[in-house]
């Protein structure tokens, strides 16, 4: 593999502007068990088009309306590990920055980007929301990932006093059932929840990736504050359901992988191949048969963003934000640089004649291939096994 290539598979071309002269702190990565010293704040310097300002409603839970995925944080997609140090600086730098939704999972890890985000948002804990899932099946003492799901409530209760460790909190505030779990019953997985509800230990709850009729059963025994599901203008399938059923029900959506897993940020090109371990070498919309034609929406945002002085995530995620009030992207990155510039989504905005041309242009452009591995897809859209 010759330089370019190898820079295209790390993603090392993308926004090269924006990181022109952003000097990030550097880092060795530190153990677990560490004490957090908090940086200097960024936020008197900061640029407004950088910040949050914007607050939307997940049900009844208020957060900024972009969040941050910190899933990579311990290892990223090009299978690298983060600086720890540097990590904490960019969690806190965003809160710095007005962003209050912070997304993790037991599963991202396991285990470790909780705990990297406990430690870094330990200063300010009371003043931000956290949400993380449960749902793989995991063993809680050694971490090591056994076959399927887990949504026993025995298991569930255990899972979340392991979360709170990790976290350094007390409460959980908005907890996910990561996967639908086949084999148990929704009100068994909601009654155990109701009970950590009513311990104090979670405040409100969602589903990830759910059957539909799943979140109506869910949804009649306790209200789901929000629904978790891919959705970009690379994958917009909650078009035809998911998104009706929340705007029937009352229910917010957070949308991850806002950015197409930094595709529509303009990371790749057609001659993009992806590392070993790199999820995205398992999706097919990503294949070389199908990376040339998909490249026909960068295209579109590259044009759309010289109009309006933005780049293409920032387009990206500002029609995201468009599309419904109560969505709320969380992209995920481990760039200061990066991070920044998502949040300055907010301030993007689309005329309804802008939105009516863009969508027309966005129709004429079919997406060839699958949004994730066959093993992984097989997950989304199940249904929880009927009560008895």
């Amino acid at each position: 593999m010759d330089n370019s290539t190898e820079q295209r598979a790390a993603g090392l071309n993308r926004r090269d502007l924006l990181k022109a002269g952003l000097i990030l702190a550097g880092g060795v990565l530190l153990p677990v068990a560490c004490t957090v010293a908090t940086p200097p704040s960024f936020a008197s310097s900061a640029s407004t088009k950088n910040r949050v300002s914007g607050r939307r409603k997940l049900g009844t839970l208020e957060v900024s309306s972009v969040g941050l995925g910190v899933q990579n944080m311990s290892r990223t997609y090009q299978t690298t590990v983060p600086s720890r140090t540097e990590m904490h600086h960019i969690i806190q730098t965003a809160y710095d920055h007005g962003v209050t939704l912070f997304d993790a999972a037991e599963a991202y890890g396991p285990f470790e980007v909780e705990r990297i985000l406990g430690e870094a948002a330990a200063p300010f804990r009371n003043k931000i929301v956290i949400e993380t899932k449960f749902g793989w099946n995991i063993d809680q003492k050694t971490g090591q990932r056994l076959p399927g799901l887990n949504s026993r409530p025995d298991h569930i209760k255990v899972v979340v006093e392991g979360m709170l460790q990790r976290l350094r909190t007390d409460r959980i505030d908005l907890l996910y059932q990561h996967r639908v779990d086949p084999n148990v019953p929704i009100e068994d997985v909601v009654g155990a929840i109701q009970d950590l509800i009513k311990q104090g230990k979670v405040l409100h709850y969602g589903l990830s990736e759910p059957g539909l009729q799943t979140v109506r059963r869910a949804h009649a025994i306790h209200p789901v504050t929000a629904i978790q599901n891919e959705y970009s203008l690379l994958w917009r399938g909650p078009e035809a359901e998911v998104l009706p059923l929340c705007q029937e029900l009352g229910i917010g959506f957070v949308a991850w992988s806002p950015l197409g897993v930094g595709f529509l940020t303009g990371a790749l090109d057609a001659e993009t191949r992806f590392a070993p371990g790199d999820i995205r070498g398992m999706e097919s919309r990503f294949a070389p048969e199908n990376l040339p034609n998909n490249l026909a929406l960068v295209k579109l945002l590259q044009r759309w963003g010289n109009q309006k002085a933005a780049t293409p995530g920032q387009l990206s995620l500002a029609w995201l934000l468009a599309q419904k009030p109560w969505i709320v992207p969380i992209p995920g990155t481990t760039q200061m640089a990066h991070m920044l510039e998502n949040n300055g989504a907010e301030a993007v905005r689309f005329t309804a004649d802008e939105l009516q041309q863009f969508s027309a242009e966005l129709a004429q452009i079919q997406v060839r291939g699958e949004r994730l591995p066959p093993m992984v897809l097989q997950f989304s859209g199940v249904e929880a096994a009927a009560k008895q």
